[in-house]
């Protein structure tokens, strides 16, 4: 199955049905349809290419919805871009990626401006909604374009879909090669473990580009679910789109659930529509989970995965959750689920590879349909993940004796703040540039409101006396602002060191993590 079949089920079963809902546009699954293959007819009218890879910079809209389907259609992978990277980041990705058109929000076109001098093979840029000198119009190529009748590239299922950039343990941004059988797959396997139906409506208000939202775009499709689309989270406007569209599920990282629960007028809205609030992208309290669940009702219940697993592994059901009972009942509400339907997943002793027992932690593996094809280009890092045929995830958790899995740590020096992926070895090349620094560690501590912050130790030259302020500011200058340090603290003192002179981060974490169970928030 193609994602082509995903769309076409849609508009064979519900043809008429609203689709999108977009402030006061609206638009049925057959005009959806129509636009998407006129815009595939407009993309290939520049000169692009079948097997040409496209980009998208943009805040959510039916049009970022439309595009995730016009990849298919006009038989181009999409790389969907991060709108938080700095401008020499984008520049990194779109010329790694070999990038050919990127397809731009208005609101992005300065920070376009910073980075095309450096992208020379980025033939094309199609702006939405608006027009600049040297970029074409996103809705003339849909007007001025007869619709193509069918998909201009004989797809395989094993051929790249979408090429989804994330963090580098080494500094650099990673290709993810997500398939045509990962995507459509986890959307079947998202759809039988969550039993969405054609009655559904979806609230993407968590960034399209994120997998943890952009998998709905494929799931809610699938079964002739309605989307509606807030261009940025705020708690109001979120607040009202659930009332006034009666929206029945969403996702979002558990900082924006957390600004919604502290608005002030939140009881004010009528969420009763609600039927699913899922959270992922990093674990949250059981306490702010209460509270949640206060507001809202009994309906949250957590999901986990990854770029590389197209996203999904894990998910609780609401039948799992429970809010009184037995110590060990209660407990799951801190659990990521159990591996969904058509899913394979482990944890495995680090040095042996054998499944833990309850009591015991070990790494995350997985494997499915819905495993990536590959890093883009890193064939040594690819072999590294998948070894033995499964995904090794890097996430370290304990299970119970039903296979409920609680994550404890991570294996890879990785921070989630506010739902984002930080890797603290990127956060640290762009210290060790400044010239005051000799000795820099970046590691995550508890923060109220992003579950995580991102914190630098810094040891610094003799003779210097560098402030926080400037180190932070120095940060800015080279990785996107949600990578750069929350807080800098300054020791004289060397930072501990392992035999073979490997800074100790499991003792730097220790003062800020004590009493907290777990080493994630």
């Amino acid at each position: 199955m193609l994602l082509r079949d995903v769309l076409s089920h849609a508009v064979k079963l519900y043809p008429d049905k609203v689709a999108l809902i977009d402030g006061d546009i609206r638009y049925t699954y057959h005009q959806a349809s129509e636009r998407i293959h006129r815009l595939a007819a407009g993309l290939l009218s520049l000169g692009l290419q079948p097997g040409d890879n496209i980009a998208i910079l943009a805040n959510n809209s039916h049009r970022y919805w439309e595009t995730y389907f016009v990849t298919d259609i006009a038989g181009m992978p999409l790389s969907p871009l991060n709108i938080r990277l700095a401008a020499h980041e984008l520049e990194f990705i779109i010329n790694d990626g070999e990038i050919k058109a990127l397809i731009l929000g208005p609101e992005y076109l300065d920070l376009y401006n910073a980075f095309k001098a450096g992208t020379p093979d980025l033939k094309h840029v199609i702006l939405m909604n608006s027009e600049a000198e040297g970029t074409v119009d996103y809705e003339k190529l849909i007007e001025d374009n007869v619709p193509l009748g069918h998909s201009v590239r004989e797809w395989a299922e094993s051929d790249m879909l979408n090429l989804c950039y994330t963090g580098g343990t080494t500094g650099l941004p990673k290709g993810v090669m997500l398939s045509q059988r990962a995507i459509v797959s986890n959307a079947q396997h998202a759809i039988m473990t969550m039993s969405f139906s054609e009655r559904d409506i979806w609230l993407h208000v968590a960034p399209m580009f994120h997998l943890a939202d952009a998998w709905a775009v494929y799931a809610l499709t699938m079964v002739g679910g309605a989307h509606v689309f807030l261009s940025a989270f705020a708690p109001q406007a979120t607040l009202e789109a659930i009332q006034n569209h009666r929206v029945t599920k969403t996702i979002m990282v558990p900082t924006m659930i957390n600004f919604v629960l502290n608005f002030p007028a939140v009881r004010e809205f009528d969420t009763s529509s609600l039927d699913l609030l899922l959270y992922g992208a990093s674990p949250m309290p059981v306490d702010r989970v209460r509270a949640a669940a206060a507001v809202f009702g009994p309906k949250l219940c957590q999901a986990y995965g990854m770029t590389e697993t197209s996203p999904l592994l894990t998910a609780m059901r609401l039948e799992w959750t429970k809010y009184e009972g037995t110590e060990e009942e209660v407990r799951r509400l801190g659990s990521c689920g159990r591996q969904v339907s058509g899913v394979d997943v482990r944890v495995v002793d680090q040095e042996t590879g054998e499944d833990i027992k309850p009591g015991q932690v070990g790494e995350i593996i997985a494997r499915g349909p819905n495993i990536m094809n590959g890093y883009w280009k890193r064939e040594k890092e690819t072999a590294e993940a998948l070894r033995g045929g499964y995904m090794h995830t890097g996430d370290v958790a304990a299970i119970d004796k039903d296979n409920f899995i609680f994550i404890v740590d991570r294996a890879k020096d990785m921070i989630i703040s506010g739902g984002e992926n930080v890797y603290s070895t990127e956060v640290e090349n762009a210290l060790y540039e400044h010239p005051a620094v000799l000795e820099a560690a970046v590691i995550g501590i508890p923060d109220a409101q992003w579950g995580e912050a991102v914190l630098a130790i810094v040891v610094p030259k003799e003779g210097t006396n560098p402030t926080e302020h400037e180190i932070i500011d120095h940060c800015r200058t080279l990785i996107a602002g949600y990578k750069c340090p929350k807080k800098v603290v300054f020791q004289s003192s060397p930072l501990p060191k392992s035999g073979p002179g490997k800074i100790l981060k499991t003792e730097l974490r220790k003062p800020f993590w004590e009493g907290k169970g777990k080493n994630v928030n």
